[in-house]
């Protein structure tokens, strides 16, 4: 079975004006998206950051729920939070996975050649390389990251026709991950 796994990037990431920045960790990301990932059967859930508090914030909460208080409170959360990986940079999460890992990028302002759901879907379902999704935080991934991508994912599109697209990362996880990952019915 292929590996896929999934990055959540807090820098290079773009602010409202486009400028490059480093965005904070947030507490709800890592349990949210931790939850759908394991729901989707991914492998690993990379939070990158290069402030090594803001790692350090993320393994305490991972830490919490696998073996403190939490864990003994809320069992079920373990599991999913069990996946989480504080890295510095997103080629530590690439090392990891291994040579040859695809980047996919995502993005809510899609454009030029992307890879639609139905094709993403059906190369995920054959062997291969492990991929790795990429999300960003802030208003979008930087450009540094966007440009090394292998694949960059269509934009999620709602019945929205005034042009609102502006989804929380948490949320856009879940629905990409649905869209890619569910068992069919």
């Amino acid at each position: 079975m292929r590996r896929i796994a999934a990055a959540l990037v807090h820098y290079p990431v773009h602010d409202r004006v486009r400028a490059v920045v480093t965005s904070a960790i947030t507490n709800l990301d890592l349990h949210d998206i931790s939850r759908s990932s394991l729901t989707y059967g991914l492998s690993d859930l990379f939070i990158v950051h290069p402030v090594a508090a803001q790692r350090l914030l993320a393994d305490r909460v991972r830490e919490h729920w696998i073996s403190g208080s939490g864990a003994r409170r809320i069992p079920d959360r373990t599991p999913a939070i069990s996946l989480l990986r504080a890295v510095p940079t997103l080629d530590d999460a690439l090392t990891e996975l291994g040579e040859g890992t695809r980047l996919w990028v995502t993005s809510a302002k899609g454009s030029g050649d992307l890879l639609d759901f139905p094709a993403a879907r059906a190369e995920l379902a054959l062997d291969g390389p492990p991929v790795l999704i990429v999300f960003g935080t802030g208003w979008g991934l930087g450009d540094a990251i966007t440009q090394r991508a292998d694949a960059r994912l269509s934009s999620i599109l709602g019945r929205n026709e005034g042009g609102y697209n502006h989804l929380s990362v948490r949320a856009a996880a879940a629905i990409i991950f649905d869209r890619l990952l569910s068992r069919e019915r």
